[in-house]
């Protein structure tokens, strides 16, 4: 059953990604003006590559609750643009002053720097823009929960909030406790918005996501201690990104904290909660199931 899971996702991941890359296609045509060059880094960042977990999550979780694919693709194209944004400033020599991403050169590399400030600045603003259209969803309730969703898991009080806590994390020594709170923000809380975002979509009240919630919570920090192996063991080829920089860095992780057998237990405990937060659910979420243990069997 566990390879006809793995079958069914891989599938959904090149489905996903595929539409996901069609949408900034059309979203994102070259304009033949002097804002073709931005268009062009924006179209560099988001076309092609990715694990497009954050799309995935957002059009699986809303499928649970039959809503139309077309709903789910806009605002799966949102969180993705969220995210993009987030790895174009991430990369920037001011930040982590990384030279590929996604297997390929980093925005600022490939067109400069002011362009990929502006770039990711653009996808941030497409972001809000998608949620909030009327083609996304025609209920104004439901985008409006929506944007103030995504915007409190990327701001101070989400992914860059973590962010922040990052760049001190070079000159401070974190305990687990806040190394785990630092990731729950720069990364868990953009993935927890995804599955929130789908159920938003769906229509759910606030008290019934209480499971999604959970699974979302942990599935994050499963993911976060998976990447923090991957760092020390990942082939970098694979991840299409430079590794051990945290080490490089002497910034505290799980792996450092926990130690490798410790982290790689830690992680698949959660994998299991996360999964059996889903309990109230029967076949219709296997493949959360699935992401959930694909976030610790993932090479890259």
């Amino acid at each position: 059953m566990a390879t006809i899971h793995n079958l069914d996702l891989q599938q959904e991941m090149a489905r996903v990604a595929e539409a996901i890359d069609g949408q900034f296609d059309r979203l994102l045509t070259v304009p033949d003006d002097a804002r073709a060059e931005l268009y062009e880094t924006m179209r560099h960042a988001v076309i092609g590559g990715g694990k497009r977990l954050r799309p995935l999550l957002v059009m699986t979780t809303a499928r649970l609750f039959n809503v139309d694919d077309r709903c789910c693709l806009r605002a799966a194209a949102a969180v993705e643009a969220m995210h993009v944004y987030s790895l174009i400033h991430d990369d920037l020599p001011c930040m982590d002053d990384d030279d590929t991403r996604r297997g390929k050169p980093t925005a600022h590399k490939a067109f400069g720097e002011a362009q990929a400030v502006l770039a990711g600045d653009a996808l941030q603003t497409l972001a809000f823009e998608l949620l909030s259209d009327e083609r996304t969803h025609t209920d104004p309730f439901v985008r409006a929960e929506m944007v103030a969703c995504l915007a409190k898991a990327a701001g101070a009080s989400g992914m860059v909030g973590g962010q922040m806590m990052d760049i001190v994390a070079e000159t401070t020594s974190f305990d687990l406790q806040t190394v785990t709170r630092l990731q729950q923000l720069k990364t868990g809380a953009l993935i927890s918005a995804s599955v929130e975002i789908g159920a938003i979509l769906g229509r759910v009240a606030i008290e019934g996501r209480k499971g999604l919630r959970g699974y979302a919570h942990d599935l994050g920090l499963a993911f976060q201690i998976a990447d923090d192996i991957m760092d020390v063991e990942g082939n970098e080829e694979l991840a299409g990104k430079a590794l051990q920089k945290d080490k490089a860095a002497g910034k505290q992780t799980f792996l450092t904290l926990m130690g490798l057998e410790r982290a790689r237990e830690q992680a698949q405990i959660l994998v299991d909660q996360a999964k059996s937060h889903l309990k109230a659910y029967g076949a219709e979420a296997d493949l959360l199931r699935a992401i959930a243990e694909y976030t610790v069997q993932r090479n890259h």
